[in-house]
């Protein structure tokens, strides 16, 4: 959690405890909500922590709310003590968990072609999203799910046992508490590959569903049918965050697709024969032009270039 966010929203707690703001301080705190989600979040739960208060026992809130002699009772120091104390003891009686959870959340992210982009969700999750991506993020109530709609992305979920993070790819569906784990929409099919942790996929239908731990992987088709769980090198599939494309035997149908997510116009194959054929190799993933050069000089094969403007590998 963001450490900075959660002090900068007590300090505006503090102050509007202390009375109504001046229009400049208004315009100030409202530039400070909208300036990133995890403000208003953590504003929120400050405030859902004060409302606690209403649940504590009378003589307990008076002994947390007695303002020391040598402190003006009205000072935003003062009252910012007395709501830490409340919340200290509101956390201590475990009235939180019986608390709603902030307001709903609601936003989209996307990236263009070749554009990486890291994105802290209110709950201090990281999302990272690869070239050509969409997601739909919502957070309410006990859920923070998140709707893939294309693309990549790679999560750093923070642990939350009472409010799971549930992504949503179409065909599946991927529920965890908290772990690192990536998620690549394609046409065909979605893959879920696990750095730590451990996380649930389920496809559709009646026995669609596997458990992933470390080091682990699945695959969903496109009819939801869920694969039996396999050994990933999670390291190379997610080399994409450091802009490299990793291919390890690889099938060049396989290096197509990948491709084709960083050029204007899709790398084709023209034959099942050619699509079979298998690379080892590292690239820069914003010089894909290097890699189709290369290619030849790797495999039998050769590029031709259609009238659309894209260009597909034929046998040699």
């Amino acid at each position: 959690m963001d450490n900075r966010a959660r002090d900068e929203a007590a300090q505006w707690f503090a102050r509007l405890q202390d009375g109504e703001l001046s229009p400049e301080q208004t315009r100030r705190f409202e530039a400070w909500r909208a300036e990133h989600p995890s403000h208003q979040y953590e504003f929120d739960v400050l405030q859902g922590l004060w409302r606690a208060a209403d649940l504590l026992p009378r003589t307990r809130c008076q002994v947390l709310c007695q303002a020391p002699a040598e402190r003006p009772r009205r000072s935003a120091t003062w009252r910012y003590a007395v709501a830490a104390s409340v919340v200290a003891g509101a956390l201590g009686l475990g009235l939180f968990s019986r608390l709603d959870h902030p307001k709903t959340f609601h936003a989209q992210f996307s990236t263009r072609l070749g554009e990486h982009r890291q994105v802290t969700l209110p709950d201090g999750s990281l999302m990272d999203l690869n070239s050509r991506s969409v997601v739909t993020v919502t957070y309410e109530g006990g859920r923070r799910g998140v709707a893939l709609q294309q693309g990549e992305a790679m999560f750093s979920v923070e642990h939350d046992g009472s409010r799971p993070f549930v992504v949503d790819a179409g065909v599946g569906q991927v529920t965890v508490t908290g772990t690192r784990f990536d998620v690549r929409r394609d046409i065909d099919q979605t893959r879920v590959a696990v750095e730590a942790g451990t996380v649930n996929v389920q496809g559709r239908g009646p026995g669609q569903h596997v458990v992933l731990t470390a080091g682990r992987g699945t695959h969903i088709d496109s009819q939801g049918a869920v694969a039996a769980a396999y050994a990933v090198n999670a390291e190379e599939l997610t080399a994409w965050r450091s802009g490299k494309l990793v291919f390890n035997n690889a099938t060049l149908g396989e290096v197509a697709r990948e491709v084709s997510r960083y050029r204007e116009q899709p790398l084709r194959v023209n034959l099942p024969a050619v699509a079979n054929l298998r690379l080892t190799s590292v690239f820069k993933a914003n010089d894909t032009d290097a890699l189709l050069k290369a290619l030849p000089r790797i495999l039998p094969v050769a590029l031709r270039t259609l009238p659309d403007g894209s260009q597909e590998i034929i046998s040699r």
